[in-house]
This record gives structure tokens, sequence and C-alpha cells, in this order.
């Protein structure tokens, strides 16, 4: 008998053992912690607040260029910042959905991944188009869902955008016949995580009518992704550090230094 094609949706709020072995299972998994783990989710926002204190106190007209590179980079690269340090591809050729209307977890989620898989087939490995393509449909290899567990962090309103990411959990082999995706929900509005979820795919031989490995050519592919997810985290770790270390050098040269004074300006002459 085929496995059902209907998800297994765990409640967000449910903590049942399968949904822990999930997550246990991506820890095991992963490898060196992302720079943003020990961070608040609102790490972002908390840098513009700390800049604005800096700001406010008075700087001088050279710290002023370096407090507006550190703004200048947070507005540009924010995904990165956010989703990148924790080895999420944000790329036009990676990403499943980009600033897209927000529905609900995960219908996104979902969609997304169909999003995610599609761009193996247009850009990433377009010489298997046709195989990969089919991964979607019940008609040789595909792919099947059969669980998904999502973790809510805050109800999203509109007019709020969303930009949806996935990435492998763990580097395939030549044996995986089913993997793990993690994936991240980004609120556009807000720029931190909405919603993550958590996706155990199954791969399926339909004609066989049982579980079967990945083609060697998807395992290479995967394989590319895995490195590039680890190389994402790496660099875009070292730039979170780079510029909280910044953010608070600038704190220590203006107001929370032993000799400060606020500067008052005209009001306070």
């Amino acid at each position: 008998m085929r496995p059902s094609l209907r998800p297994l949706v765990v409640s967000p709020f449910a903590h049942s053992r399968a949904a822990q072995f999930a997550y246990t299972s991506i820890r095991q998994r992963s490898t060196a912690a992302a720079a943003t783990e020990s961070l608040s989710p609102r790490w972002l926002a908390d840098v513009k607040q700390r800049l604005g204190k800096c700001m406010t106190f008075g700087m001088e007209p050279e710290q002023v260029v370096r407090a507006s590179a550190v703004l200048e980079t947070v507005a540009r690269d924010w995904r990165e910042l956010v989703a990148g340090s924790e080895g999420f591809l944000t790329g036009e050729d990676r990403r499943g959905f980009y600033r897209h209307a927000v529905v609900w977890g995960e219908m996104d989620s979902m969609s997304a991944r169909v999003n995610w898989t599609r761009n193996f087939a247009v850009d990433i490995d377009p010489k298997h188009r046709k195989e990969w393509t089919e991964l979607m449909t019940p008609k040789s290899l595909g792919l099947i869902l059969r669980s998904i567990t999502t973790n809510y962090k805050f109800p999203m309103k509109w007019p709020d955008h969303i930009s949806v990411y996935h990435k492998l959990a763990s580097e395939p082999t030549a044996e995986t016949d089913s993997f793990i995706l993690d994936v991240v929900i980004m609120s556009e509005l807000q720029q931190r995580p909405a919603a993550r979820c958590v996706e155990d795919i199954v791969v399926y031989d339909y004609q066989a009518g049982k579980k079967a490995p990945l083609l060697p050519f998807m395992v290479d592919a995967f394989r590319k992704t895995w490195k590039l997810q680890e190389e994402a985290k790496r660099v875009n770790s070292e730039k979170v550090r780079g510029l909280l270390k910044e953010v608070r050098a600038l704190e220590q040269e203006t107001w929370d230094r032993e000799d400060a004074v606020e500067d008052m300006g005209v009001a306070g002459q």
C-alpha cells in the first residue's frame, strides 16, 4: 500500500515524542553553532536601538560614518545575517518564497518546498530537469512528506510578507532514502523568524512501491548544497560577530565609558 500523500501535521504547541525526536535529531546532525544561536530573536532590532542610543548621546563624525556603515549592512543584508548565519541559502536560485503574501505556516512551508525542489530543476541542475521535476509527482521517484512540525514565534498581521528558506539538516549519502529539512519563515516587516518547521521527507519509488535511495546525481547536488550551507553559516556568522563587535566598540567610545558626557547640543549651552 502506498503511503498517504497527506502530511502528518503536529500542533506547534504539542510536546509529543515525535516532535522531540525530530528536534533532537536536528541538533545531533548540526555542525558548529550559528553566531546568532545565543542571541535574542530581536537582536537585529536591538542593534539599531543600540546605535540609536550612541547617536543620541553624541558621536564624532568618524563614529557616525562607522555607525552608518553598520546600519547600511543591516538594512541590505538582514536576510543573510539572520537566516544565512544559520546555514540557510538566501539567493534567488535557492529560496522557496521571497516577499510572499502571508497565508499560514505549514501551507507556506509546503508550497515553498516545491519551489525549493524546482530550483534544482531550473537553476542548479538543469541537466536533470525531468528527474527533479518528477520528484513532485507520483510517476517514478518522488518525495513524500512523512511529517511536519511547526513552531510559531509570533502572530503576523497584514500587510506583512514572508520569505521562506529550506536547508538540509544533515549531509546526504548514497544510502539516503529519507532526510530532514529545516525551514525558516521570515517576517519581512519584523525582520526575524515568524515560524520554524521541521519536515521529514521520504524518497519513494512509485513503480516499485517502496522507499528508495536518492539517485546519484541528486546525492551530488544535495552534498554540494550542504557544503554551501556550511560556508554560508561560516561567512555570515563572521559578519554578525563583526557587526556586534563594532556596535560594542561604538558604545564604549560614546555613552559607555567612564568619562562619558552627553552632547546636549545648543540646548545644553
